[in-house]
């Protein structure tokens, strides 16, 4: 099994994964009574054109992320370490909480070389959670990561797109990088009432700045 392949088949376990992530607050609800959060503008898709030209910084050395914010949407949460299931999925935060988002600790920490996976719920059965407005983001705007070392690795968001799970780019959006990359990933597109969101959201951004 070459590279490539591996890493399709991790990414699509990783999906199994994330789509826990998806609408159990608006499920229980109801169409009647649910707002849906927003979807992407395809403005800020890749495909709509280049984002602002923000210089991109040199990678920081490794060091564990405890923080994220995002002004636009108003996100300020700590971070927690997701791993793997024994089904290769990617675990998710515990859905009880919110205001918590969770980065795969086995891969790269935000900030540093390479391509960091970040993701949070949408909702949980309480209401919109850490990630309900992440489709609202558009090119430019900034993402920071406080981080174990006391620095704030500032990003600038790059694309924003959402695509159906069985439509889902997994190199696009897993794949290595030779910067310092920064994947935020939550559900959305169609929404099933039985079960849930049909498919993610997520928001690209590349580092810009160190605090």
């Amino acid at each position: 099994m070459n590279e490539t392949t591996r890493t399709a088949l991790r990414a699509r376990a990783w999906l199994v994964g994330i789509t826990a992530l998806c609408g159990l607050w608006l499920v229980q609800n109801g169409a009647a009574t649910r707002t849906d959060p927003p979807r992407p503008a395809a403005a800020e898709a890749f495909a709509a054109g280049p984002p602002p030209r923000v210089a991109a910084t040199a990678p920081l050395p490794r060091s564990e992320p405890v923080r994220i914010r995002i002004p636009r949407i108003g996100v300020d949460a700590p971070m927690t370490r997701l791993g793997l299931r024994a089904d290769g999925s990617l675990e998710v935060p515990p859905a009880r909480d919110r205001n918590l988002a969770g980065w795969f600790a086995k891969g790269t920490p935000p900030g540093a070389k390479g391509t960091a996976i970040v993701a949070g719920h949408v909702d949980n059965a309480q209401g919109p959670s850490v990630f309900y407005a992440l489709g609202s983001l558009k090119k430019g705007d900034r993402v920071e990561i406080g981080r174990g070392d006391g620095r704030t690795a500032v990003f600038a968001v790059d694309a924003v797109e959402v695509y159906a799970n069985d439509d889902f780019p997994d190199r696009r959006v897993y794949g290595p990088s030779p910067d310092a990359s920064l994947r935020l990933i939550t559900c959305g597109g169609a929404f099933s009432r039985t079960t849930g969101y049909q498919g993610n959201v997520v928001a690209y951004a590349h580092l810009t700045g160190v605090r």
